[in-house]
């Protein structure tokens, strides 16, 4: 049996949500929900990340053990850091003990052999909720072995963040739209007004997705659609080459040390003109410096010198169970609730997260709907209505091929950033620090080829 509150009924519970309180009566924690199809029982284990947006862990814990109350199963929810993330995981693997369902924020696609295919789960949500976002499947699948290593219930766009002052300051107040314009633009505010942009180059997340958001928009890649390793190309070249001059012309050598934090840190503290991120930092600025806020606003994906333009999800919150998990049955039905659930996700979240299938946060896409009135006090109120169209630009790590073992490893030991650290600190020239990516690379590719896993 599913229930379901009338539209009133939600639009009455969102707003006070959005409000305010951060206890939740019962009512506002189940307002879709569905009887498990076979009878649960016992203790179900989560491990996942300390969200950025505080009030989301808050919301997330009471709706879990809310579910857990209506269904029989006591549900406890560690939340850590998300450094802390792939080393916990990894050790509770090979101890083969711990978390029944652990969220990840990039593909676990290098766990596959030590996980369950979720093939059931992902068809199940197909059917209750329509198709999901291409980009959050090429995230969790592996076309190869037909083995879908986790479950994608969302994904967080990447624009650009910058603040509109200082692009007026050089007559280009609609910011950035291409890579290019950030040297021609940012290195002009950087020159007048000391003022840097807050592209990372070390090993941390944001510098994973800048970089190949780098590649991407000048038509390079780490592989093909068919999952060969094409690094090594004129147009990797091209890429690293750009990041070279990008970085003497408008950027810091601490930019080679940054945590995931660093780049909000930068833009909250006003020293940044541009920076590469979610929308995590403006929410912060607009409850720490409202003055940085209101100054905020946000572009779609750079293009190159051909007029590509993607960028990656920023994170992409995704379920896996281990094969040691004791209760499997549990895991699997609380994935599909919480993506049932998902309105109340992305509202809690402050719009971070967007859902990996449309149909579950209806309120965030309608007309006048959340990202035209943000109830989060944007001024303007439609300052978030361009990431309507972020699913356009936005792709997966593995782009144009799905994130397989071979990816997930190459994007977990941060070849990439290191590539153009490398360059940009003048260690290497462009083609040795290509061609010592691609000799990773290529080791990584054949070691997961010769385990059966990539084509």
């Amino acid at each position: 049996m599913t229930k379901r509150l009338t539209r009133r009924d939600f639009l009455k519970g969102s707003a006070a949500l959005a409000a305010g309180a951060l206890t939740f009566n019962k009512y506002d924690l189940m307002k879709v929900f569905a009887s498990p199809s076979v009878q649960l029982s016992g203790q179900l284990r989560i491990l996942q990340w300390s969200h950025f947006v505080p009030r989301y862990d808050t919301w997330f814990d009471q709706f879990a053990t809310a579910w857990g109350e209506e269904v029989g199963v006591e549900v406890i929810v560690d939340h850590i850091s998300l450094g802390d993330l792939p080393a916990t995981a990894a050790a509770q693997i090979n101890a083969g003990e711990g978390a029944d369902l652990i969220e990840f924020l990039s593909p676990p696609s290098a766990f596959e052999q030590s996980v369950l295919n979720l093939k059931d789960v992902y068809e199940e949500a197909v059917n209750r909720f329509g198709e999901a976002v291409p980009l959050t499947v090429r995230s969790t699948y592996n076309p190869f072995t037909d083995f879908y290593y986790g479950f994608c219930h969302g994904w967080v766009p990447d624009p650009g963040n910058y603040r509109v002052s200082l692009w007026e300051a050089v007559d280009k107040p609609e910011g950035p739209s291409t890579w290019q314009d950030l040297i021609d633009y940012g290195g002009r505010i950087f020159a007048e007004q000391g003022v840097q942009l807050g592209i990372g180059m070390s090993n941390e997340l944001d510098s994973n997705m800048a970089g190949r958001a780098l590649l991407w928009s000048f038509g390079a890649s780490v592989q093909d659609e068919n999952g060969q390793v094409v690094i090594n190309s004129p147009e990797t070249l091209a890429a690293v080459e750009f990041m070279y001059e990008l970085y003497n012309a408008a950027m810091t050598p601490e930019v080679f040390g940054w945590v995931a934090a660093s780049n909000n840190q930068l833009l909250l503290a006003g020293q940044a003109s541009y920076i590469l991120n979610s929308i995590s930092a403006y929410r912060t600025a607009q409850k720490d410096v409202p003055d940085v806020a209101a100054d905020v606003s946000f572009t779609p994906a750079l293009t190159g010198p051909d007029g590509l333009g993607f960028a990656s999800a920023h994170v992409i919150p995704i379920y896996f169970i281990p094969k040691h998990a004791k209760n499997v049955d549990a895991a699997k039905e609380f994935i599909l609730h919480l993506t049932a659930n998902y309105n109340d996700a992305v509202l809690q979240s402050e719009m971070y997260n967007f859902p990996a299938f449309n149909s579950t946060a209806p309120d965030l896409f309608a007309e006048g709907g959340w990202l035209d009135e943000d109830p989060y006090e944007s001024r303007p109120p439609d300052k978030l209505a361009s990431l309507r169209e972020a699913v356009n630009w936005s792709t997966n790590v593995g782009h144009p091929g799905n994130a397989n073992p071979a990816i997930g490893e190459v994007f977990e030991t941060f070849i990439i950033p290191n590539m153009f650290a490398q360059v940009a600190q003048g260690n290497k020239s462009p083609e040795e620090a290509v061609s010592e990516a691609e000799e990773q690379i290529i080791e990584i590719f054949d070691r997961w080829r010769e385990a059966g896993l990539i084509e």
